[in-house]
């Protein structure tokens, strides 16, 4: 790259450094579990990024004999970085199920692997429904692969086209080509958890660079899983990258041009940057955080909820949801949030008009069945928190005064009643006055 392009390089980092710090927020403790110290200085500008957003790292040797989570039953860090991606043992009291159950207790992990990944990454890969490619294998592609390549095309370039479409996670979207060498990955398909955030192209797969192909490969095309994810259902985040290299310095100051198209363009910066800052932001919590500020619920043309509701009464729902993004709390705003009202199973589902303040509100007529009832409103999607709120209500039958006098759907009953007093008149009558004629003639 010439001095023209490391200026432009240059220029392009510092503005999105500019952009990016200028919401300055206490993120939490970060511990950063490194392959050597030598990663600081290689990995420097993700890390600074990090700094800049708020979060205080802490930098710990992956086999530091005195590594902890947690001290007195109270973690220390809130979110855990492992780039460390050949390390076979953890050191002090880290290890497999002690990152498992740092997840479970709803936090944050980032795991940056590559092709010498050892058996821990493998395993907690496997944990959270991500299963790893064997050891020294690369995930290769002939068609697509950068010009700093050594001839074995596993530098690869990935099209931001096959991110997940979510902007909370990726961004919202980037042109720039990004590079990629490391170990390929598959998603559990049968864990509705997992996300798989960047794939490879279609003639990409997964295998010995140096050996010839003797068997089905373990990723092939578009199954091929670059960047996986989980989002657990404590809305705990992790993050697997099948490269390490994907978050240097190397890759995100590298320029981006396919060797394999002679007149392919030249990008004077990859996109790996842009898309590791917005997986950060992700990850870490600074977006797609939903929480329920408040719920009201009353009758029609009353200010408060009554102890009881009574079945068929017209109702009025509200709920108020914000949004953390970029450090601070707003509105949440979007179109298909419903609402539900539920038993054992939903009697009632409909859609909430939003408003600009994030309030969400519907009317609707309760069903005519009387029990204990929820107000629920289950809303879950890719690159958000999953937001649940449940208003538990009793629904009471109407009391006598409360009916109608006369029912339009009890009218035959009404009529059947009404024909049998008739009947009974007439029968009456006609017993009263009717003389049987032999009685008159013997008389």
């Amino acid at each position: 790259m010439d001095t023209c392009n490391c200026m432009k390089t240059a220029i392009l980092i510092s503005a999105f450094f500019f952009v990016a710090s200028s919401e300055v927020n206490n993120a939490g403790k970060t511990l950063v579990l490194l392959e050597n110290a030598h990663v600081r200085e290689t990995h420097s500008i993700f890390f600074k990024f990090l700094q800049d957003k708020g979060f205080e790292l802490t930098y710990k040797l992956a086999d530091d004999p005195d590594l902890a989570l947690q001290k007195y039953g109270e973690y220390l860090f809130n979110n855990l970085i492992v780039f460390a991606p050949s390390v076979e043992d953890f050191g002090g009291s880290v290890d497999v199920a002690a990152i498992t159950k740092f997840i479970d207790d709803g936090n944050n992990v980032l795991i940056a692997a590559s092709s010498s990944i050892g058996t821990p990454l493998r395993e907690l890969g496997s944990e959270c429904g991500i299963e790893f490619d064997e050891e020294k294998t690369a995930v290769i592609d002939h068609h697509n692969f950068d010009v700093t390549d050594d001839g074995q095309h596993t530098v690869i370039l990935a099209d931001g086209k096959n991110a997940i479409k979510s902007r909370n996670i990726v961004g919202s979207g980037n042109e720039n080509p990004l590079l990629f060498q490391g170990v390929g990955m598959v998603a559990d398909q049968d864990n509705p958890l997992t996300l798989e955030i960047l794939s490879a192209s279609s003639t990409a797969y997964s295998y010995y660079p140096d050996d010839k192909i003797s068997e089905y490969p373990h990723a092939v095309g578009k199954s091929t899983l670059l960047i996986g994810g989980l989002q657990a259902r404590n809305n705990a985040r992790v993050i697997f990258s099948g490269s390490f290299d994907f978050f240097s310095d190397k890759f995100f100051l590298s320029g981006v041009q396919n060797a394999a198209v002679s007149d392919s363009k030249f990008y004077p910066v990859s996109g790996n940057a842009e898309l590791a800052f917005n997986l950060a932001m992700w990850i870490f919590k600074q977006r797609g955080v939903l929480r329920v500020v408040g719920v009201d619920h009353h009758p029609i043309g009353e200010l408060s909820p009554p102890m009881a509701y009574t079945i068929e009464d017209q109702v009025a729902y509200k709920i108020k949801i914000e949004e953390f993004h970029e450090g601070k709390w707003q509105p949440f705003q979007a179109s298909d949030v419903q609402l539900e009202f539920f038993r054992i199973d939903p009697f009632v589902r409909i859609n909430l008009n939003s408003s600009s303040d994030g309030t969400f509100s519907a009317e609707f007529k309760l069903p005519d069945v009387y029990g204990v009832f929820q107000f629920k409103v289950d809303y879950d999607r890719i690159g958000y928190t999953h937001l649940r709120s449940t208003t538990q209500i009793p629904v009471r039958p109407k009391m006598h005064t409360q009916y109608e006098r006369f029912i339009p759907s009890a009218f035959p009953y009404y009529a059947s009643a009404f024909s049998m007093m008739i009947g009974l008149s007439v029968f009456s009558f006609v017993f009263l006055h009717f003389k049987d004629d032999q009685k008159v003639k013997s008389e």
